[in-house]
């Protein structure tokens, strides 16, 4: 269309006043510098609802009564879009790091959709404790020393086990309190904002459903890290 209007323009420079008036009301030259970078921002906009929608499709599909081979990664890369949201930048505070630590894992059976809701329980609880530790520092402060949550995965020297570990660098939590944070109930969160049921349903899903672990490591003032041990 440029192209053609290009060619008007070289064949028939002087346009009478009525064509002219229609060039200055539309603002021609802006439309022509405007609408393609409007075009590739309903691209950028359409592989971005194109990349959510996906990711939603795989975190919410549904199990049957019998495992399915998992993408451990994919379910774990569709979990941290979805919290996506959460993790960019705001007024108070730059956005978190997500690094992605990934080894060699093939599709193994698991209950897929089970698995990706104990991703999203343990990634929201990091974002939490990260948020908590960002009380009384401002912007500066945190971007000097920035929120940062590690995904890492790996096998099991013998290769029988999967090995997923979710790290942050917020808060960490006492001895008293990491004896019970896999408590029915239990929650650090004020009221309101926590049920205390997310971390004791994660568990069961992984000891009861795929005869695994689920650990966690923590130092007050240096984070917290979730390890996630399954059969593979």
């Amino acid at each position: 269309m440029f192209h053609l209007i290009n060619l008007y323009q070289q064949k028939y420079p002087n346009p009478d006043l009525e064509i002219q008036a229609e060039i200055a009301a539309i603002d021609l030259e802006y439309v022509r510098e405007d609408l393609p970078k409007l075009i590739l921002s309903m691209q950028e906009g359409v592989q971005r609802i194109r990349s959510i929608s996906d990711s939603l499709r795989s975190f919410s599909r549904a199990d049957t009564e019998s495992k399915i081979a998992f993408n451990i990664h994919e379910g774990l890369d569709s979990t941290i879009l979805i919290l996506k949201h959460r993790l960019k930048a705001n007024n108070t505070r730059p956005a978190i790091e997500v690094v992605k630590n990934y080894g060699d894992i093939p599709p193994i059976p698991y209950f897929a959709g089970q698995l990706n809701q104990v991703f999203m329980n343990l990634l929201a609880n990091a974002i939490d404790a990260l948020e908590e530790s960002n009380f009384g520092r401002n912007f500066q402060e945190i971007q000097a020393h920035p929120n940062c949550i590690t995904v890492s995965t790996s096998m099991s020297q013998n290769k029988n086990s999967v090995l997923i570990r979710i790290q942050d660098n917020g808060v960490g939590m006492s001895e008293q309190v990491r004896q019970k944070i896999f408590d029915h109930l239990f929650t650090t969160k004020a009221v309101g904002k926590g049920t205390g049921l997310g971390l004791s349903i994660a568990r069961q899903i992984v000891v009861e459903k795929h005869r695994g672990t689920l650990e966690v490591n923590s130092t007050p003032g240096l984070g917290a890290e979730f390890v996630i041990t399954i059969p593979a």
